[in-house]
């Protein structure tokens, strides 16, 4: 039996988020990703927003650990398995029989992350039962989209409401020690007295190595409306997606530069089930007992 269940709530950063979008940074100032929003009065305005494949990105890789950490699979897979597993994969010509029909089966009866996130691996491109929105943040040009989501808007206004911090990166190339990492062919002169004439060592002409840059980012305490959905998953899949959602809700973080301290939210979800009924399935003692045909299936994402 099959469950669908839709997962929509409300997510708050608890620090900056970062989160580009690829567009061209403006001088020295990555921006934040925007997309095109039309106003109930017809113009178009550009939003930042948090994309879904980033939030996805992140799930999937709560899936991977996880998954790691039953199976143990270290050093057993192949680079494209591993890849297909914790980054999605990517389609490449097959040599031998594409993976579907029974074999296809076989691999989401063993491994709920290709079951859940999909991937593309074995020559084709595996879907998943997993949807993931986009975090729409509560601003007043996106009002009509938050209250059509059933979430109660900050009144903010977009402009005010994004901030860019800056950064510098430091040039050490005066700094003590860092001389010392590469070879000196650097001769003093000395002089018939036999005092060095340090007045006549070169200066530096290298330019100062020293950068200023920016990142917009959205500001602590910006509040996002979020939704998830499963279709149709089986009682392992739906199992297996409740302990990655627990592990991202415990300490979620989104977007980029994480390890400078961007990204991290609380994020509070409702869950709405839309058909079916979840079932207690404890997915870590299944493929533990079915650890070698799990290890057997991962060699079919090669």
């Amino acid at each position: 039996m099959t469950v669908s269940i839709k997962y929509v709530g409300v997510a708050t950063a608890l620090s900056s988020i970062a989160h580009a979008g690829g567009d061209r940074p403006r001088g020295t100032t990555t921006l934040l990703r925007r997309e095109k929003i039309i106003q109930p009065d017809g113009r178009v305005v550009y939003v930042p927003m948090i994309s879904g494949n980033s939030v996805r990105g992140r799930l999937r890789r709560i899936g991977e650990d996880l998954l790691r950490e039953v199976l143990e699979y270290e050093g057993e897979i192949s680079l494209a398995a591993a890849h297909a597993l914790r980054g999605g994969g990517s389609l490449a010509k097959q040599i031998g029989q594409n993976l579907s029909g029974l074999r296809l089966a076989h691999v989401r009866s063993l491994i709920p992350q290709v079951g859940v996130f999909g991937c593309a691996a074995g020559g084709r491109v595996i879907d998943g039962c997993l949807q993931v929105g986009k975090w729409v943040p509560h601003y007043q040009e996106v009002g009509h989209i938050i209250e059509a989501l059933g979430a109660p808007s900050q009144g903010l206004r977009m402009f005010d409401s994004t901030q860019v911090e800056i950064y510098n990166s430091q040039d050490d190339s005066d700094t003590h020690g860092f001389a010392d990492l590469e070879p000196q062919t650097l001769t003093v002169p000395v002089a018939d007295d036999g005092y060095p004439e340090l007045d006549a060592l070169p200066g530096s002409d290298a330019p100062s190595r020293m950068l200023t840059y920016g990142i917009e980012t959205f500001p602590a305490g910006t509040q996002f409306s979020v939704w998830l959905a499963l279709t149709r998953a089986n009682a392992m899949e739906a199992a297996f997606f409740t302990d990655i959602l627990s592990v991202f809700t415990a300490d979620a973080r989104v977007g980029g530069r994480l390890g400078a301290g961007h990204g991290m939210a609380a994020v509070t979800l409702k869950e709405n089930l839309i058909h079916g009924a979840l079932e207690p399935f404890d997915w870590r003692a299944h493929l533990r007992s079915h650890r070698r045909q799990a290890i057997d299936a991962l060699a079919m994402l090669s």
